[in-house]
């Protein structure tokens, strides 16, 4: 029940953020639309959003969260403040030095990650600006994950999981307020990130101190818990940052092609990101500290009882927002985005996009449940080889379906050259998200397989499959025949949008839970994981 309470609160404050973050990008979606601009703004974002992920949220949470969570269970608080203390002077001296670089090669990083845009001197010279100003953000945030892992290693959740809608807050306010004092809108994005990580770090701050754990930086990298902490980060560097690392690929693929394709995958990954970050990301957060303790305790049932609860839950969560966002993709896409520069094309492509990450938003979830098994028990081995072996079939995926979208688009003529026809043809992008969505599955089911060898596989009745299934099925047909055609929703205003959708999630979530409850399943289910 308190794992429970703590998803719930946790997922409550993502939802404030979540729904921040939907007008956010509706607010950009109709100051800036899908241009060569947005692009060069949302990959300068991306690069160091893609780095917080990579070192803050992803290997450093994962490496750092169980060792303070064995030394909060030693009961030494002077220990736990030392660990704490020079944890922080060491990532401070390392997160300094990465800026600097980030911002010194901003042209050479933007040439790595969007080749693309070599091609295009004015779009490439725009990303590189941008990137100076956005670069720094990676700092803030990164110490912004460290007071966050503090705090949920305390039992404290609402507060990290509120923070992230200051950036939101910032963007909005930024492109409101302040775009038209540029020569170039979008650069008043870049400072709404940068002014956003120092707000996001300074929230934290007062927290920390009311609990006696106020980091003090003191660099010392031969702490033995800083040591151990940087050997855990080696692997799970790249065990915890598939998704990331793929998302980047698939910017780095999605600059060939045409323009827009960058800003078309990033709206349906936001679209996607809502059921992940709520439900996924929440799960994530609350059971590591948990399971991380459990381990510590050597309490081996507890904690495969943790995580049957918790796939349980994702199960039940996750596939019915997977069907639901996938079935309503278009309404959903003109209802927030379809306004000002965002037209009728753009609601297409992305919901063409959105559809494919659908496919694979449980094993997002799963990847993200699952993962925290191996890192609290301080495992990074496995993941790596997992991640590894999943981003390789990535890469693989992301050529053969571009290349085999555009064909089909062109009818197999290149004539005209390959890149040319890449950089001419819409849709393609759609290679991209159906690329990641099936490496995630590959992802989730080998983590899955492989928890058989310590006996920690999660416990999933084959009833509670087919429960879920049938409920979703029967949602499905009912929101499909309800929604009016795509462009009967183009034509009508934002009011009459939001009813019908709004409508329709409801019916939706309504039927879905009355079969659930027609077919055997009950509240205690969700709140008991003995009970599965």
């Amino acid at each position: 029940m308190a794992l429970l309470k703590n998803t719930a609160r946790f997922g409550a404050m993502t939802l404030i953020s979540r729904v921040l973050g939907f007008v956010r990008d509706v607010v950009l979606a109709r100051w800036f639309g899908a241009s060569a601009a947005t692009d060069a703004f949302f990959v300068a974002f991306k690069i160091p959003n893609f780095l917080r992920r990579l070192f803050a949220e992803g290997s450093f949470s994962l490496a750092f969260v169980p060792v303070l969570a064995e030394y909060r269970e030693r009961g030494d608080q002077a220990a736990l403040k030392s660990l704490i203390d020079a944890t922080t002077g060491s990532l401070l001296a390392v997160l300094l030095v990465i800026t600097g670089l980030g911002m010194l090669a901003a042209p050479l990083v933007i040439s790595v990650f969007a080749p693309g845009f070599i091609d295009h001197p004015e779009q490439h010279a725009l990303a590189s600006d941008l990137l100076r100003i956005t670069f720094p953000y990676l700092l803030f945030i990164a110490l912004t994950a460290l007071a966050g892992g503090i705090l949920n290693t305390l039992g404290r959740f609402a507060l990290p999981a509120l923070t992230p809608a200051l950036l939101n807050v910032s963007l909005i306010v930024a492109a409101v307020a302040f775009s038209g004092r540029f020569a170039e809108p979008v650069t008043a994005l870049a400072w709404g990130v940068l002014v956003a990580g120092v707000l996001q770090l300074a929230v934290q701050l007062p927290a920390l101190a009311r609990h006696g754990v106020l980091p003090i930086p003191r660099p010392n990298f031969r702490h033995p818990g800083v040591r151990r902490i940087m050997r855990l980060m080696v692997p799970t560097l790249f065990g915890s940052s598939v998704a990331q690392i793929s998302l980047l690929l698939d910017t780095l693929i999605a600059s060939l092609l045409i323009a827009g394709s960058i800003s078309w995958l990033y709206y349906a990954d936001r679209l996607m990101e809502f059921p992940l970050g709520l439900f996924g990301v929440a799960l994530a957060t609350v059971i590591l500290p948990t399971l991380s303790s459990l381990h510590a305790r050597g309490d081996q049932a507890s904690f495969r009882v943790t995580l049957d609860w918790a796939v349980l839950l994702g199960l039940v969560i996750g596939v019915p927002a997977a069907v639901g966002l996938a079935v309503l993709a278009s309404p959903i896409v003109t209802t927030l985005f379809n306004y000002g520069e965002f037209g009728s094309e753009d609601v297409t492509m992305a919901a063409r996009a959105l559809i494919a990450y659908c496919i694979g938003l449980p094993a997002f979830i799963a990847v993200k449940i699952l993962a925290p098994a191996y890192f609290s028990r301080q495992d990074t081995r496995t993941p790596v080889k997992v991640a590894v072996t999943a981003l390789a079939v990535n890469m693989v995926l992301n050529i053969v379906f571009v290349l085999a979208l555009t064909a089909y688009y062109v009818g197999g003529d290149f004539s005209a050259g390959l890149f040319p026809t890449l950089a001419s043809q819409p849709g393609a992008h759609v290679g991209l998200a159906l690329a990641s969505s099936l490496s995630a599955w590959l992802n989730a089911g080998l983590l899955w397989w492989l928890l058989n060898k310590p006996g920690l596989a999660p416990r999933l009745p084959l009833t509670r499959v087919w429960q879920v299934t049938l409920a979703c099925v029967l949602m499905a047909a009912l929101i499909g025949s309800l929604a009016p055609d795509a462009a009967h929703w183009q034509d009508t205003g934002l009011l009459l949008r939001l009813g019908w959708l709004s409508g329709l999630i409801i019916a939706g979530g309504l039927v879905y839970g009355m079969v659930l409850a027609l077919t055997g399943v009950r509240p205690r289910h969700l709140v008991r994981p003995a009970q599965l």
